[in-house]
């Protein structure tokens, strides 16, 4: 590279990072966010657990409400677990509703899990609550949107909350600060390869 081509990168760059820097100083709130991880893809848990992980690198309380799945032995679940009081874990669901073949008892069992959830939303000094799963229970009418959506509204002012899981109902996603909808382009399934550790669960 020629003095002169790096000179015009080094102007390009620093004005660049004008612009970014306006940018940054120009958002000064602060708040509780509600974030919804959505779609077909792959990963809407998956990243929810790494903005858990990442708030307890900050030594903040956090929590997780999975709706829908049972006890699974998770990796997730075994690696934030080790972090003692810094990760509360509930795993409430019974799994899909295509095992349990139970309306009722899908029902109650989403129920549970939410009346779990409204306490730890109403929890002074919780940094960051996961609601896995939810928007399965939303779309089979275990719970009513309304409600979940008032509370979510109604939750403690710095609460974060990432709420997960496919085809989230319009009044959550119009309620939500950040959306973020996983696109599936390419999964191993279709070629045929089982659910692995690490990968999946």
């Amino acid at each position: 590279m020629s003095e002169d081509e790096a000179a015009r990168h080094r102007a390009k760059m620093a004005a660049r990072k004008a612009v970014q820097d306006a940018e940054v100083a120009s958002k000064t709130v602060e708040k509780g966010l509600l974030l919804v991880h959505t779609g077909k893809g792959k990963g809407k848990s998956t990243a929810a657990f790494g903005l858990l992980l990442r708030m307890v690198g900050h030594g903040r309380p956090t929590a997780v409400v999975q709706f829908i799945k049972g006890a699974w032995d998770t990796g997730e679940r075994r690696v934030l677990e080790g972090f003692g009081g810094l990760v509360e874990w509930h795993s409430l669901g019974e799994g899909f509703t295509w095992e349990t073949q139970d309306k009722a008892r899908d029902i109650a069992a989403a129920r549970r899990a939410w009346e779990q959830a409204l306490a730890l939303l109403r929890r002074p000094g919780l940094a960051l609550l996961v609601l896995d799963e939810l928007n399965i229970a939303l779309r089979y009418g275990y719970l009513p949107a309304e409600e979940v959506v008032a509370a979510l509204r109604a939750r403690e002012p710095a609460l974060h909350v990432v709420v997960t899981g496919r085809n989230a109902p319009p009044e959550l996603v119009e309620a939500a600060d950040t959306v973020t909808e996983m696109v599936p382009v390419k999964h191993h399934f279709a070629a045929g390869v089982k659910t692995q550790a690490g990968i999946e669960f």
